[in-house]
């Protein structure tokens, strides 16, 4: 019988006795418990980890017979089991603080019902600490936690803010009550998408080892190239590895870069390039950050971050780059450690997010959803042929397309950013080879795009005095295209002036050097 694809599995039991393919990650699982007795995990969504606590859950209840062939077969102690407490925020959404202590009341209820034993404290708090005290006398075993998705129910809030702080001090007076249990515990895993610093959720669980950016740990959740190749081969062809590596490869947490596991199972499936994992949830919430934030987009390309603001994310200040980063949509692209501190370089993890999450900003910074598909079309056919002309009346589409209403909320000095963040989401989600603030000798260039043998060099500019210098002269007299003239035929300035009384493009000049 043929295997099959384990697409939106996450039952280690339902994969391993169901003749699904399966990346063997239990190493990852003997090495956790061997190092520590509390570990954290955040990854993006869809990225395993719910397969992983799984799997843990697995090993501790001492079913050998579902590791039979991996490496945890023999690399366990499986003459020992332990009773596990799997608390699981993953389904439905919480409505408030309210809604949120029934539903973790129903888990603990569920849980004791099913461990054997009968609780009788009317505090929630109180119950989780009965709940564990007498598994644990029932047992004569210490009891294994497992907390999967612990963020969740914030983050089902997070656009309310007032309702997610009080979500997250019902979860931060939950998790608190694991602190005085430690004798009673065997192992603790919490896993989430972010990972909240200052008023943390789990700061007081003693001697927590965060392995979020633990090479060791890197690739845990998702699948190397190695494993790519080795479990699924039969199923690919040589030709097919470097589109795949293209647009689904990448995520790199200061280790072996990764692949995202839903859209691989995904592009076998279907045999088709599509943003499969970015398609199953729309970033509504990071969107609006980013607009009121006024985030130059183009500085997705590199961002340089320190590990606060990795690790920063809080209902009550939640930066860009934070949320971009724990989400998926950035990911580690080189870190730096040394005695004054460690640095990491963010950028995208691969074509699916780059094209996507831009197409999205596109839209969110204009109101071309109609047109959008007609105008990417014509740009790169406009870049391809060296048709300047025409790629410029494309540009005026877009400033066209701008509302009103932007520009009555905002200060021209912000212009410039705006009209190189419209630019650059629209060209990266037409897919073009585009690098943002380019470093050349002469200073920083906005944009520089290459097209087949062809690069083309941008800058933006809002002049408010008749007779200032445009763009066009501002490119021409920094000597931008010296860069590109050893390796590039065809060099085309391209500079787009906005106008203070305007508001708008109001003269796009080109010239070929």
């Amino acid at each position: 019988m043929s295997q099959k694809l384990p697409i939106g599995i996450s039952s280690f039991e339902e994969i391993r006795k169901g003749n699904f393919y399966y990346v063997d990650k239990t190493p990852y699982v003997a090495k956790l418990v061997s190092e520590g007795k509390c570990c954290f995990l955040s990854r993006p969504r869809r990225f395993g980890k719910s397969l992983l606590v799984d799997t843990l859950k697995q090993a501790f209840l001492g079913r050998r017979e579902l590791f039979e062939g991996l490496f945890l077969e023999e690399n366990w102690d499986w003459s020992k089991s332990y009773p596990v407490i799997h608390i699981d925020f993953g389904e439905g959404v919480v409505e408030n603080a309210e809604h949120l202590r029934k539903i973790i009341l129903s888990q603990l209820k569920r849980k004791a019902r099913t461990l054997g034993v009968e609780l009788s404290e009317e505090l929630l708090e109180r119950k989780f600490i009965e709940l564990i005290e007498k598994v644990y006398e029932s047992a004569k075993n210490p009891v294994v936690v497992l907390i999967d998705e612990y963020d969740k129910p914030i983050l089902d809030r997070i656009e309310e803010r007032e309702k997610a702080r009080e979500i997250r001090e019902v979860l931060k007076n939950f998790y608190s009550m694991l602190k005085p249990l430690d004798s009673y515990l065997k192992f603790v895993f919490i896993t989430g998408v972010t990972k909240f610093s200052k008023v943390s959720l789990v700061s007081g669980l003693n001697q927590l080892n965060d392995i979020t950016l633990d090479r060791d740990y890197a690739p845990i959740c998702g699948y190397t190239q190695q494993e790519l190749e080795e479990v699924f081969g039969n199923l690919l062809k040589e030709e097919e590895l470097s589109g795949i590596k293209c647009w689904y490869n990448g995520y790199s947490f200061c280790g072996e870069p990764v692949y995202n596991p839903f859209d691989v199972l995904l592009y076998l499936q279907k045999r088709e390039f599509r943003p499969f994992w970015f398609e199953t949830g729309t970033p509504s919430f990071l969107v609006k950050l980013m607009l009121e934030k006024r985030f130059y987009l183009p500085k997705m390309e590199e961002f340089i971050a320190d590990e606060y603001l990795l690790g920063s994310f809080d209902v009550d200040e939640i930066e860009v780059p934070t949320l971009l980063f724990q989400a998926g949509y950035l990911t580690v692209k080189e870190w730096h450690s040394s005695i004054e501190g460690t640095y990491y370089v963010l950028s995208y993890p691969n074509k699916e997010v780059r094209s996507a999450l831009n197409r999205v900003l596109f839209y969110a910074l204009t109101s071309l959803e109609v047109e959008g598909g007609r105008l990417s079309l014509r740009a790169r056919e406009s870049l391809k042929m060296g048709d300047v002309e025409g790629f410029g009346e494309v540009l005026k589409s877009l400033f066209a397309g701008i509302p009103f209403d932007w520009y009555r909320r905002n200060n021209l000095s912000e212009y410039e950013g705006y009209y190189g963040s419209v630019v650059y989401s629209f060209l990266q989600g037409v897919g073009v080879d585009l690098v943002a603030e380019d470093v050349t000798s002469k200073g920083r260039l906005d944009l520089a795009i290459r097209a087949g043998e062809k690069v083309y060099l941008f800058e933006f500019k809002v002049v408010e005095r008749e007779g200032e210098e445009s763009a066009l002269g501002m490119l021409k007299r920094k000597g931008y295209a010296e860069k590109y003239k050893a390796t590039t035929k065809e060099i085309y300035l391209l500079g787009l002036d906005c106008s203070e009384k305007e508001r708008n493009l109001v003269n796009f000049q080109w010239e070929r050097v």
